[in-house]
């Protein structure tokens, strides 16, 4: 089952709960009041991964074959 974050409407506290997609959200633990989620957004890509990331669209501007290679290029 996934994890959804949640914030209380009444008391602002925010929390976790794991539950399937089609139950409703839960009431907040603190004050029972009514509760909405919260978008989390994926992180940013730094280090070796975005370095790879960027050796990838270089490769689709070079030929994909090396020197010698009697295919179309």
């Amino acid at each position: 089952m996934p994890l959804y974050d949640y914030c209380c409407d009444r008391c602002g506290l925010q929390f976790e709960c794991r539950h399937s997609l089609a139950a409703q959200p839960p009431p907040c633990p603190h004050c029972a009041g009514t509760v909405h989620r919260i978008l989390v957004s994926a992180p940013a890509v730094h280090g070796r991964m975005a370095q790879g990331r960027e050796q990838a669209a270089r490769s689709l501007e070079s030929p994909r074959h090396g020197p010698g290679c009697p295919c179309c290029h």
